[in-house]
């Protein structure tokens, strides 16, 4: 396979695919929306869900699973929810397979087995939790329950792409229960902090935390709260959503505590996740037409070591020497691979690991040996440096960090120079054509000119961010009365 990238400039989207497929990331499978997550992807995947998950327990929240199928019954009880993924559900109706006697070899539904109840295939799992919860909750005693899950999901999409949207995906959902409107509501906001903490300091990724419009929320939430981000091409990605879900599912399912006042009451609720998109997120806020950049924290392999020689005579005291710098690295640490393959030359696996964003490169020869020192290259900046091998560990620990901040840095200076201010509708319109990006501008709170917006200009209100400040205004679309701007892009 040729490992030739299609430019930026040239097409975004194959620039992006480019880099999922021969970066070695994921690839295509037989099965139609849905992808196969490579070694190299998955490393990085682990590396983000094993961070969340120390986060989640440090702030009380445990780990469950729950069934994959949901009762369509069950599936129906909250209505919002219910009708908000109904055009997304897979659902079974068989459980078996039988040989079809007009096709030799081939089998067919058996129409004997078929399921009392349908079951859909979870596109979230609320519906089956909360009719757990309802055995497991009677009293005050019994609360909060903070639960989180690591699942798969399915959502029939029609239009997919790797990482970004595909029929199955993996992901976490936090499913909590709380004696009162305002733990709930602190619950929510408390797991968007986490969120938005994890991708900005490990994803290096700068984030607008806010608040969904009514339209926008999650279906049978009282409130959505969002981090957005902003990717190169200046189109915006929601990253991460914690949701505020009132009563209404502890109601569906009739899950009630005894208060401290001897009373009935129904439980408070939140839920929250984040999934294998935040890969597509870091893929397009990052990486260059050379290939992906990763933020050390989280890059499945932080240092390579690229040996420079001639003959295997000359191969066996580098081979040595590397040992010894291996074991101080990881000592350190550090996450360091020895690519000493035959199969390639040393300028073939310069470019390899540098498609991979592996962060800091090092070529050693005899030469080098003899003069104590390593040849270092940094992915983010492409900087090349002769360094001495004496505290290289020390060195490059304080590197890795300078790396993480420097990838930070740079994705914040791109999203504060693409968000701008539009006060008319005309200049509006020329923003989202000219400069793509983060869009503040007033908006009258309707969802009529939500729509119209949406229609007119395919740019939608990403959030009302949190730090928003009242300011009155005029509505760019409508010209009526507005309070406060709001946040606009066009968005994956």
């Amino acid at each position: 396979m040729s490992k030739e990238i299609t430019t930026r400039a040239a097409d975004y989207s194959q620039w992006y695919n480019d880099l999922v497929i021969k970066g070695g990331l994921a690839d295509y499978s037989a099965v139609r929306g849905c992808m196969v997550i490579k070694p190299y992807g998955f490393a990085l995947w682990e590396n983000m869900r094993d961070q969340l998950d120390k986060m989640f327990k440090d702030t009380g929240h445990v780990n469950a699973y729950f069934p994959l199928f949901v009762p369509k019954s069950l599936f129906e009880a909250e209505e919002k929810n219910a009708e908000g993924f109904a055009k997304e559900c897979a659902v079974v109706t068989h459980y078996r397979l039988k040989n079809d006697p007009e096709n030799k070899g081939k089998l067919m539904v058996d129409p004997e087995a078929k399921l009392e109840e349908e079951l859909v295939v979870r596109p979230t799992s609320e519906a089956i939790i909360w009719s757990t919860y309802k055995d497991w909750i009677q009293s005050y005693r019994d609360l909060p329950l903070l639960i989180n899950q690591w699942a798969n999901v399915v959502r029939w999409e029609m239009r997919t792409r790797l990482f970004l949207r595909t029929t199955e995906f993996l992901w976490q959902e936090g499913h909590t229960a709380h004696a009162t409107k305002q733990e709930a509501i602190e619950e929510t906001v408390k797991m968007l902090n986490v969120y938005a903490d994890f991708v900005e300091e490990y994803m290096a990724l700068p984030v607008i935390k806010g608040v969904k419009t009514a339209s926008e929320r999650f279906a049978g939430a009282e409130d959505t709260y969002c981090i957005e981000a902003l990717m190169q091409d200046g189109k915006a990605l929601q990253a991460g959503t914690s949701h505020f879900l009132g009563q209404n599912f502890a109601k569906a399912f009739d899950v009630q505590f005894l208060n401290k006042e001897n009373k009935q009451e129904y439980v408070w609720a939140t839920s929250w996740g984040v999934s294998t998109r935040l890969i597509g997120a870091l893929i397009m806020a990052h990486s260059d037409d050379q290939g992906l950049i990763l933020p050390p924290k989280i890059a499945p392999v932080q240092v390579v070591i690229v040996p420079i020689y001639k003959g295997e005579e000359s191969k066996a005291p580098i081979n040595e020497k590397v040992e010894a710098i291996m074991k101080e690295l990881k000592e350190a640490g550090i996450r360091v691979m020895y690519d000493d393959s035959d199969a390639s030359r040393p300028g073939w696996k310069f470019a390899e690991h540098e498609l991979k964003g592996v962060p800091i490169r090092l070529a050693i020869g005899l030469r080098d040996m003899e003069n104590n020192v390593v040849e270092l290259a940094r992915r983010d900046t492409k900087e090349k440096a002769t360094i001495s091998i004496d505290g290289l560990a020390h060195y490059i620990v304080q590197l890795l960090a300078e790396i993480q901040q420097n990838i930070y840095n740079k994705a914040l200076d791109f999203r504060t120079e693409n968000t701008r201010e539009a006060n008319h509708w005309e200049e509006f319109l020329r923003m989202l054509d000219e400069t793509p990006g983060f869009i503040s501008a007033h908006w009258d709170g309707t969802e009529e000119t939500e729509e119209k917006i949406k229609e007119e200009s395919k740019a939608t209100i990403r959030c009302i961010p949190l730090d928003a400040v009242a300011e009155e205004g005029v509505c760019i679309f409508s010209g009526k009365p507005s309070k406060q701007r709001v946040l606009f892009a066009r968005a994956y």
